[in-house]
């Protein structure tokens, strides 16, 4: 457990810069649509705090697939609910997403649609070097 935790904190701690730049391209793309003007204090400090938070949870996480006692699809939905509840929770608090039905299924519709995609897009590549790999230590026996 200890190994988790410093390789958690390692990773989300590299992650962690990452937070400012995406809170600024979330910024441009709301004054782009129109939503947003000006900003307080208060806003900015809230946003860079909570995205540079999110951004090391989300970095931290990804030390769930070095845990070799832990399955694969049990790693993937500890790993997927903790996200959506972190994204969720930092867009409410941050008023990006409005409170109600609506938004919240469209929001999560968004999250497990991006989610799926993304996985698939990791498993299409890692089993593309996989059989890259398995065919040359087939070859080399030969």
């Amino acid at each position: 457990m200890k190994k988790f935790v410093l390789e958690f904190v390692r990773r989300g701690f590299i992650a962690c810069g990452f937070g400012p730049l995406v809170l600024a391209i979330v910024y441009l793309i709301l004054q782009k649509e129109g939503n947003l003007q000006t900003l307080s204090v208060n806003e900015v400090c809230l946003g860079i705090f909570s995205l540079s938070v999110l951004a090391f949870i989300a970095g931290g996480l990804n030390a769930l697939y070095q845990m070799e006692r832990l399955p694969l699809m049990a790693a993937i939905l500890i790993h997927g609910g903790v996200l959506y509840v972190c994204y969720l929770i930092t867009y409410l608090l941050n008023d990006w997403l409005d409170r109600g039905t609506t938004p919240l299924l469209v929001f999560s519709g968004i999250f497990v649609l991006g989610y799926l995609i993304i996985w698939a897009i990791i498993y299409t590549i890692t089993k593309n070097k996989t059989d890259k790999l398995n065919q040359a230590l087939q070859e080399q026996q030969i």
